[in-house]
């Protein structure tokens, strides 16, 4: 946490200048007059960690303020969307809280990096957060990296997560694998090879480092069959110019019942289904897998 700290704090610092260059002291503002923030990143909060702040503010109140930006009618939320709702758990009737005037794309941004420092962002809401700027407010991936105090190739790679098919997205969103995995699985193309290559981390318990190397060998091999298809005296012509739903559908569910790479080839003669395996103890469960399914 400390590593990455040191790179925020040079984007939060441009953000969120100290109190007293340009920062009211706090205010205790009633908190039926804050109205959430429509740029907030964080789309989920852990219940139990919730209450547990709750619980903490009923004792000792609201030890740091939250930052708003006034309107016509109110106070709108900038950061602090945790304290704001804990607070009201807590029976809090008002808040302490910092007024400071912010445009759109600075609201996102101060609360993108806030929640970043914090470590508070799962990677799908920390991509999706990078992307509402660069699409809604038109900031290059060197803007957003710059203004965040990250690396553009750390952005560049956190948006490639959005790319990745429902389910493996959907994996990362539920902590079920991290960042690591994704960015491996990211690296072979196809929703249906994302999702074999989900099946396998999930079914096996790979490491981030078993899963890039997974990923190489299936991409490896997808290449060679690739070039096979175009050597092989028996495949159809037919065949091998429109694209086959069924054998794809096929093989996705012979990947993901087996934890593993399968292709099926199909020629003038019938066809073949290669199941693939990476070593000794893979090889121990596919077979037995296979004759359990048999028994």
């Amino acid at each position: 946490m400390s590593a990455r700290s040191g790179g925020l704090g040079r984007g939060l610092a441009s953000l969120i200048p100290s109190a007293t260059a340009s920062m009211a002291a706090p205010a205790e503002i009633p908190l039926d007059r804050i109205k959430a923030n429509p740029y907030q990143p964080r789309k989920s909060m852990a219940d139990a960690a919730l209450q547990e702040l709750a619980a903490s503010i009923a004792e000792h109140g609201v030890l740091q303020p939250v930052l708003v930006t006034e309107t016509i009618d109110g106070y709108e939320l900038i950061a602090g969307e945790r304290r704001l709702r804990a607070a009201r758990i807590a029976g809090l009737t008002r808040i302490p809280a910092v007024v400071r005037q912010l445009a759109g794309r600075e609201q996102l941004e101060v609360a993108l990096v806030e929640n970043i420092q914090r470590a508070d962002l799962n990677p799908l809401e920390e991509a999706e957060a990078y992307r509402q700027l660069t699409d809604s407010f038109g900031m290059s991936q060197d803007d957003v990296a710059r203004r965040v105090g990250r690396a553009r190739s750390t952005i560049a790679n956190t948006l490639r997560l959005l790319d990745l098919a429902g389910a493996v997205q959907s994996a990362v969103r539920d902590g079920t694998i991290t960042e690591g995995h994704a960015r491996a699985i990211a690296s072979i193309e196809g929703a249906m090879e994302q999702e074999a290559l989900l099946a396998a981390v999930s079914h096996r318990g790979l490491s981030v480092r078993q899963t890039e190397e997974l990923a190489r060998r299936l991409k490896t091999a997808a290449a060679a069959k690739a070039a096979a298809s175009l050597k092989d005296p028996e495949a159809d012509p037919a065949d091998e110019a429109r694209e086959d739903p069924e054998t794809e559908r096929i093989e996705s569910e012979l990947r993901t019942a087996l934890g593993t790479k399968v292709s099926l080839t199909r020629s003038r003669k019938g066809g073949r289904i290669v199941i693939e395996y990476y070593d000794e103890a893979d090889l121990v469960r596919l077979y037995e897998k296979l004759l359990g399914g048999l028994a």
